[in-house]
């Protein structure tokens, strides 16, 4: 797929998805602009560029106690303690250099596969996964909140599915197939308690949906062939 950003070629090949490597571009462009970066700079320079644009172009508004407390009460199954996970997962791991797109074909193939016949997941999970639990067919115990990264967290404590995961998860390691086996219950945490992280949980997505404004807008005045941009691909930047 050839992609390009006001006439600059884009490498897909190395980002999860066409769109996430344009918005990448545009954001490296606007960094230009604004003399925070320059053509043939570093990755680790750049990417501080890009940081030090979305901080100073973009402004979140803090949450106030009553939107706070008001999202506690729509989402309190969210804040409990002691709650448990048994789970199994089947990693595919984005390696440097491969091609993303390969790798989450074969792990959508084996999620097919598995949706089928559930009994195959230990065996895969031995063959394919690139977990050290993978020689365990794929069991990662008990998990609790905190435990693993957000984007897993979500998946396995989002609601009370038992069994294999509809959809493949996307972390930074990787492409999962996730089974929960069983879930224990823990007790609910009172607003007090959860206050600063459900301030912290607004913020974070304020800060998603005044990113994909500022993406929409970038895109808006750019000349960009080969791929259309969403709002879904603006949060996710590297």
């Amino acid at each position: 797929m050839s992609v390009t950003v006001n006439g600059v070629d884009v490498d897909v090949a190395a980002w999860p998805t066409p769109q996430l490597a344009a918005v990448h571009e545009l954001l490296r462009q606007r960094a230009c602009e604004l003399g925070f970066t320059s053509d043939g700079a570093s990755e680790t320079d750049t990417e501080r560029a890009l940081e030090r644009t979305l901080a100073e172009e973009i402004q979140v508004p803090e949450p106030t106690e009553e939107v706070c407390k008001r999202w506690y009460d729509a989402n309190m199954k969210r804040f409990r303690s002691g709650d448990l996970v048994c789970a199994r997962h089947i990693l595919f791991q984005i390696i440097p250099g491969a091609p993303v797109s390969v790798i989450r074909a074969k792990a959508e193939t084996i999620l097919h596969e598995i949706n089928a016949r559930p009994e195959l997941f230990d065996e895969y999970a031995r063959q394919h996964s690139n977990c050290p639990s993978g020689a365990n067919g794929g069991n990662l115990g008990q998990l609790q909140r905190g435990e693993t990264v957000p984007e897993f967290e979500k998946a396995i404590f989002g609601d009370g599915t038992i069994g294999v995961l509809a959809g493949l998860v996307t972390t930074r390691h990787g492409f999962h197939i996730i089974a929960v086996d069983r879930r224990i219950e823990g007790k609910q945490l009172p607003y007090g308690f959860v206050r600063d992280e459900v301030a912290a949980e607004l913020r974070k997505r304020s800060e998603a949906r005044a990113l994909s404004q500022y993406m929409r807008i970038l895109a808006g005045n750019a000349d960009i062939e080969g791929v259309e941009l969403d709002a879904s691909a603006s949060p996710l930047v590297q």
